[in-house]
């Protein structure tokens, strides 16, 4: 934020004290969230004094002391250790960090979303309706891959949206939702579908320094025709023309709730010699996004790059070092909104993408109760660095 802005941003009075509750699956982003934010008012404080403000808008930490605690038996509770009444309150949980564990029966038990969503919702209870507002960033979206009905199925996100909406909670910031029409369920409250685009353009033109962005020289490919929205996005500002893989599907199967993958089809221009950039939104188990790549290779694609905004990898990473070490990829960027295992840090094909000032943005713009309108279209500050 510039020097302007933030002068600005001073005759505006804050919705209330802010205060953030970094959940245990969250410790590290909440507390990098923590101090860009802090960095940043005593940015503002210098240029303005603090004539404007209260005694609460310059601190040492905004972080709430929180704890969610497990009986023997499994059942919880969440416990808030200093007062937040009046407070404008945000809470910052990652869903996907399996690494968080809880003893029940003498037993070890990695966390599932399950168990994160329902402290998520102990905290909010906790509150007790003392806090002014209460605020949820959940980069990955809770039960966002079940989100509509195709047969008799459950309805897991709309019906999860609509618990927060029952319990308070007026704005809701997520990451790049696999289906962001399901903020339906909750069309009074607010539901910020964000994607971290700037930051991994930034991140591959820093890491790849010898990168040439125009349509002689590089591709963006969508693995398949769900993420063909997103795909078309980084093509055109980019600059780069468009490929698409589709899925070809053993209809007359199911195989653990789908039909299985026959086959990937390619439609789009010839990516010989191009360096190409696969888009998507998560890694899971990577057996699609390896399919693809494979199939790029053997059309002689020159470098494969692949953006995802969640790098999951249920199945580990071996294949993926396979596949570097065979030069089918070339490099992984990701971010840090999720939980990521110490090896996939270290491995040599994988650049991890801060998102953490961009949240800590965001957090004070609605803090101030500013339009979040500037900061989610990126459009101008990524031509900005594409002309550098």
């Amino acid at each position: 934020m510039s020097t302007t802005d933030c002068s600005e941003q001073m005759l505006i009075s804050p919705v209330g004290p802010l205060g953030i509750i970094s959940m245990k699956s969250s410790h590290e982003l909440g507390n990098m969230v923590n101090r860009h934010i802090v960095e940043k008012r005593n940015e503002v404080l210098e240029l303005e004094g603090n004539k404007h403000l209260s005694a609460h808008y310059k601190r040492e930490s905004y972080l709430i002391s929180a704890d969610c605690l497990r009986f023997k038996s499994g059942e919880g509770k969440a416990v808030i250790n200093e007062s937040i009444r009046g407070y404008d309150l945000y809470i910052i949980s990652d869903i996907g960090n399996y690494s968080c564990k809880f003893n029940m029966f003498g037993m070890d038990c990695p966390m599932s979303p399950d168990d994160h969503f329902q402290d998520i919702k102990r905290v909010i209870s906790a509150v007790g309706g003392k806090a002014k507002r209460i605020n949820l960033v959940m980069p990955l979206l809770y039960q966002g891959r079940q989100h509509k009905r195709v047969s008799r199925e459950s309805l897991d996100c709309a019906i999860a949206l609509q618990e927060l909406e029952q319990l308070g909670v007026e704005n809701i910031l997520t990451f790049d939702a696999h289906d962001p029409k399901v903020q339906n369920a909750i069309p009074i409250k607010g539901f910020e579908n964000i994607l971290p685009t700037y930051q991994i353009i930034k991140a591959l033109l820093k890491s790849e320094t010898d990168l040439k962005v125009d349509r002689d020289s590089m591709m963006v490919i969508s693995p398949d025709e769900g993420g063909i929205n997103r795909n078309i996005y980084y093509a055109n500002i980019m600059g780069l023309n468009l490929g698409m893989f589709y899925k070809r599907r053993d209809l007359t199967r199911i195989v653990n709730g789908k039909n299985p993958i026959v086959k990937h089809e390619f439609l789009g221009d010839s990516v010989e010699g191009k360096d190409v950039l696969i888009v998507d939104d998560l890694i899971s188990s990577g057996d699609s996004v390896l399919d693809v790549a494979r199939e790029l290779k053997q059309r002689k694609a020159r470098r494969i790059y692949v953006a995802v905004t969640f790098a999951m990898f249920t199945e580990g990473i071996d294949m993926f070092n396979d596949y570097y070490d065979k030069g089918i990829i070339t490099k992984i960027f990701s971010t840090n909104l999720t939980y990521r295992r110490e090896e996939l840090l270290k491995a040599p094909w994988y650049c991890d993408v801060d998102v953490s000032k961009f949240i800590a943005l965001l957090i004070d713009t609605l803090n101030h109760d500013q339009s979040l309108s500037l900061l989610l279209d990126p459009s101008t500050r990524i031509r900005n660095i594409l002309k550098k």
